[in-house]
């Protein structure tokens, strides 16, 4: 404002800083009227209006989480495509060379029907209790302990259950339940039925009485399934030359003759070893693993034979990725399962 300019009405709209602004001097000097909604009493003129800034949207945790998340299951898919292969073998190693013990071929005369043994026909059905699964398709990728021919094998009596009982002694945490998956598996593919008679505290002989009446009632003694230290069984001690494998179980059946002169299986055992196995129930995929051991070992004492075929359960040695059956142990089973009755035995 200039010296000769009027001193601006009192009653005039000001600024914050009680000047009067240039338009509200225009207005009233062009005689205009006022703003539509003007309030003289509304107090001082607002400031140059801002932009009304948007309430920031926070991203929060749950997307940071998410891809970390992503992250770090990428490194791991990328770590167990080429690590795991190796860690697998690393696991295997420890059940390598796995053995087991079959019956003496050539049955002699200690093992011929006699007073001594169980009530004949105990248990016996006139037909089969079960029928092996249905494969397709088949593989002769598979032997028997005990037989020369494909026609011509020892297996257990399909018209009786085969029972079992378990020593807990040594055995790892969760060993139950692998045990009886396995078992379902070699009844599955044979169509053998298992009972299970729970827990006992027999140990294993090389010498074990094939009926112990005292014990088991007056029928075949059933499979005997032990964990077992490098104590009771040397043969589970690690091996002191270099290079060479452990043992992770043995097994096999005992067979008699009956009156007929022919041959059948009637009880068993598997052994298994406590040490290697508990450790091996640690690593990757170790449960998996210890149940393959067992099924291999139930191969056995249905009647199996090692195979030199890698891709088989029943090749001599764990092989990574080999933890169940397979199309050649899948056929010998079946076929040990068709096995001929016997209701005087």
């Amino acid at each position: 404002m200039t010296a000769d300019q009027p001193e601006p009405r009192r009653d005039l709209r000001r600024s914050a800083s009680g000047r009067v602004p240039q338009w509200v001097l225009d207005e009233e000097a062009s005689g205009l009227a006022a703003r539509a909604g003007f309030d003289k009493a509304a107090g001082p003129l607002p400031g140059p209006r801002r932009k009304k800034r948007e309430p920031r949207r926070s991203r929060g945790r749950a997307p940071r989480l998410l891809r970390t998340i992503c992250l770090v299951l990428a490194v791991a898919l990328i770590v167990t495509y080429y690590a795991f292969p190796g860690l697998l073998r690393d696991a295997t190693t420890a059940i390598a060379g796995e053995q087991f013990s079959a019956p003496q071929s050539g049955v002699g005369p200690a093992s011929t029907w006699r007073a001594g043994y169980p009530p004949r026909g105990v248990e016996a059905q006139k037909q089969p209790l079960g029928h092996p699964a249905e494969m397709s398709p088949s593989s002769s990728s598979y032997v028997y302990i005990d037989g020369d021919s494909k026609s011509r094998f020892v297996a257990y009596d399909p018209c009786r259950p085969i029972h079992f009982v378990t020593r807990p002694d040594h055995a790892p945490s969760g060993a139950r339940q692998l045990i009886t998956q396995a078992v379902a598996a070699a009844s599955k593919a044979s169509g053998l039925t298992f009972i299970d008679d729970g827990d006992t505290t027999e140990g294993y002989s090389k010498d074990r009485n094939a009926y112990q009446p005292d014990r088991y009632g007056k029928r075949w003694a059933p499979v005997l399934i032990v964990w077992e230290t490098t104590d009771e069984q040397p043969q589970f001690a690690p091996s002191a030359v270099p290079g060479a494998k452990n043992i992770a179980g043995l097994g096999g059946s005992q067979a008699i003759v009956g009156d007929s002169g022919s041959r059948v299986f009637v009880t068993g055992d598997v052994q298994l070893n406590a040490t290697a196995l508990g450790e091996l129930m640690t690593r990757l995929n170790g449960p998996a693993l210890v149940t393959a051991v067992v099924k291999h070992e139930l191969g056995h004492v249905l009647g199996l034979g090692h195979v030199g075929d890698p891709t088989q359960l029943m090749y001599e040695t764990a092989q990574p990725g080999v933890a169940s059956y397979a199309a050649g142990d899948l056929a010998g089973l079946a076929t040990l399962g068709q096995g001929k009755c016997f209701p005087n035995h």
